[in-house]
């Protein structure tokens, strides 16, 4: 059997450990000369707020250069660095550029003559995946003959997972992001994942796990410091690898099953060969799940239902909420904690996502986003609907929503939604092992 090589490296100095894990695994031998090359980092989430989201929810910028030096000392001339980041409004072009600048992938464009592009911006194409799955990909990605593919190394509260291939659905347009979060019972969000790097060019996997991340894919998951970096030419097998150092069998991972079937492989790693750190010496276990309590007097998660909170269900979101409504869920839960008095709410329950039915008997039933409202705008089960109808839903209608519950929460939260992620990046503060450096280019 020829087997995949899977390069785990701990990360030790800038250049030389990704130099050590491209060549462990042979990483670029399907490099062509003078070939096209797509870099896809993630920066799954970016605000403009001085605190951005950091360690272990995007990329290095670190790992990101390192990279491209590699690849000019391998002869290569046309690189393009490319990334869709997640935004509430798809048409803001300053937010990526702040991204690109603040990460230094400006100073990578005058030092390399690399050429940046945020997809939101360029045209996509249609690419049938089987199955009856049409999604339609960025232009640049499917023009070029090779790729780089650097995803941060993290859990994922509905992928369990955020690896090499769910790194790739920041390179589909948004339409196609929320056709993901189907309300398929089969083909689902595991099913289309799973296929996303089918019909792309040839494909380098470089984790990124210098910092790791708990609970992700967001900034209120819990960071970590783990010096790792996982490389394989083979994808699928370096993103089972990846699944197996945050703590995870193959087979607790969907959407690395159904690529796995789709393929004809096994799910035990026995056609993978592991090279460099031994395995069960680099393994952390990483949770993917934020704990729920349920019961008659809360559906909430653990820490709000221990500070106490009463009268109000907030159902744990499933596989069918898409980001863009994801992005906001933390934010509503955080609202919702600090209108908190001791008196207990009139039994309000509040859905997402696609798929969602309401409980007889509350009394008030908050619809969060378009989807939610068009599938129960005439649900008899609803004695009072409070419905948020946006897609994605606006702040403002958010919190007007949440008054009109009884719910007084703070418009402020929501009018310095960037500041947020300040508050979960404090909790890091004047720890050395969180270094900004990484997130830095020196001109």
């Amino acid at each position: 059997m020829n087997k995949s090589t899977v390069a785990v490296v701990r990360y030790e100095k800038p250049y030389e450990s990704v130099k050590k894990a491209v060549g462990l695994c042979d990483g670029l031998r399907r490099l062509p000369s003078h070939a096209r090359v797509f870099i896809k980092p993630n920066i799954v989430f970016w605000t403009r707020s001085v605190a951005f989201p950091k360690w272990g929810v995007i990329t290095t910028s670190r790992v990101i250069e390192d990279m491209v030096k590699l690849l000019k000392e391998h002869g290569i001339e046309q690189i393009t660095i490319g990334e869709g980041v997640v935004m509430r409004n798809q048409k803001d072009v300053e937010t990526p550029a702040h991204a690109f600048e603040t990460l230094g992938y400006n100073a990578l464009k005058k030092r390399y003559n690399v050429s940046l592009v945020n997809v939101f911006e360029r045209s996509f194409r249609e690419v049938d995946l089987g199955e009856d799955i049409t999604l339609k990909f960025n232009e640049d990605i499917l023009d070029s003959d090779f790729i780089v593919d650097i995803p941060a190394m993290k859990t994922h509260n509905q992928t369990v997972v955020s690896l090499g291939i769910k790194n790739l659905k920041g390179v589909i347009d948004m339409k196609s992001r929320k056709i993901c979060h189907n309300a398929d019972p089969v083909k689902d969000l595991h099913f289309h994942v799973a296929r996303l790097a089918d019909k792309l060019p040839p494909i380098f996997t470089l984790i990124d796990g210098i910092y790791t991340l708990e609970r992700g894919p967001g900034f209120d998951g819990r960071m970590q410091r783990s010096n790792l970096l996982v490389a394989s030419a083979d994808i699928l097998a370096g993103d089972m690898v990846g699944a197996k150092l945050l703590g995870y069998d193959v087979i607790s991972v969907p959407h690395l099953v159904h690529a796995a079937k789709n393929q004809g492989r096994p799910t035990d790693l026995s056609d993978i060969e592991i090279v460099g750190e031994d395995m069960e010496t680099a393994a952390t276990f990483h949770e993917h799940n934020f704990p729920y309590t349920v019961n008659e007097k809360c559906c909430l998660p653990v820490p709000l239902a221990k500070q106490g909170l009463e009268g109000i269900h907030y159902r744990k979101f499933d596989s069918t909420l898409c980001t863009y409504c994801s992005g906001i869920t933390g934010l509503v839960l955080t609202a919702i904690r600090y209108a908190w008095k001791g008196k207990p709410w009139e039994d309000i329950e509040l859905l997402n996502g696609k798929i969602m039915k309401p409980t007889k008997g509350m009394k008030k039933t908050i619809l969060l986003g378009k989807c939610m409202y068009q599938l129960h705008k005439n649900n008899p089960d609803i004695q009072e609907m409070i419905a948020i109808k946006g897609c994605p839903p606006k702040p403002d209608d958010i919190v007007k929503a949440l008054h009109q519950a009884g719910i007084e929460a703070d418009p402020g939260l929501f009018e310095n939604i960037d500041q947020l992620p300040g508050f979960f990046m404090s909790r890091y503060e004047n720890k050395p092992e969180f270094d900004e450096g990484f997130f830095r280019v020196i001109d």
